[in-house]
């Protein structure tokens, strides 16, 4: 007798929420931060005319680009950005307070708007689909997808980044042997994740740990979620050449 498969959850099927993200804003932003977003974030953003050729964002010549989608406080981007100097690195993310935050650690007080920023990296101010729709194909080296956002209600699961109507999206921007790094702290997501990456056959689950692997920086969500007692986990996948 053949085994039954699991039954796919209905939610899987629906289309996914035109917006992703909740708020733009938290706290009000001080002095210093609005100057960030003023003057420093036009410098580093990654403009719609690169989309065609994304390595032509950067001041330096890069071997690959990578992506990385809600970077959140900035604190893998920037370190993946030291520890590469030859990739270059487009970090998106929508939240206003986390984008500050980025670069008040890369830009000194009082050089918002003249202070050297870091030829490698390229920030994407707005969602992350938009870019991923503008962007060639087999454009990305590899993908960071750190603690999103979970969305636990289910009423709100339309709203989860890892969604079988998009992620032939990220395969399309992937290259062939490409890796996607995805973590989450959260049950529910987690088995989501699970479920979406048992209908698709674009990527490989090449490992799932239960510690970060070795290479991968930390985060403060990360650090955030073992403080509270929750189990982070850790997928690494690889797109498929031959999908």
């Amino acid at each position: 007798m053949s085994a039954i498969a699991p039954a796919r959850s209905r939610k899987l099927d629906r289309k996914p929420a035109e917006r992703l993200y909740g708020r733009r804003r938290g706290h009000a932003l001080r002095p210093r931060q609005q100057r960030l977003l003023a003057e420093a974030l036009p410098r580093i953003a990654f403009r719609p005319e690169h989309a065609a050729c994304p390595a032509s964002a950067f001041a330096v010549p890069v071997r690959a680009v990578w992506l990385e989608v809600g970077f959140g406080g900035g604190e893998h981007a920037e370190a993946i950005v030291a520890a590469n100097p030859e990739i270059g690195l487009i970090a998106a993310e929508v939240f206003e307070n986390g984008i500050a935050s980025l670069l008040s650690r890369l830009v000194p007080e009082g050089g918002e708007a003249t202070a050297p920023l870091p030829p490698t990296l390229r920030l994407w101010p707005a969602d992350a689909r938009t870019l991923i729709a503008a962007l060639p194909d087999a454009s990305i080296g590899r993908l960071f997808l750190l603690f999103p956002d979970p969305w636990p209600k289910a009423r709100h699961a339309r709203r989860r980044f890892v969604h079988p109507a998009t992620i032939g999206g990220l395969a399309r921007v992937l290259a062939p042997d490409a890796e996607w790094r995805l973590a989450s702290d959260d049950p529910t997501y987690q088995a989501w994740v699970e479920e979406t990456l048992a209908g698709q056959a674009w990527f490989a689950v090449e490992h799932v740990a239960y510690a970060r692997p070795e290479g991968w920086p930390p985060t403060r969500y990360e650090a955030k979620a073992l403080r509270e007692g929750r189990r982070p986990r850790y997928w690494t996948l690889r797109r498929r050449v031959e999908a």
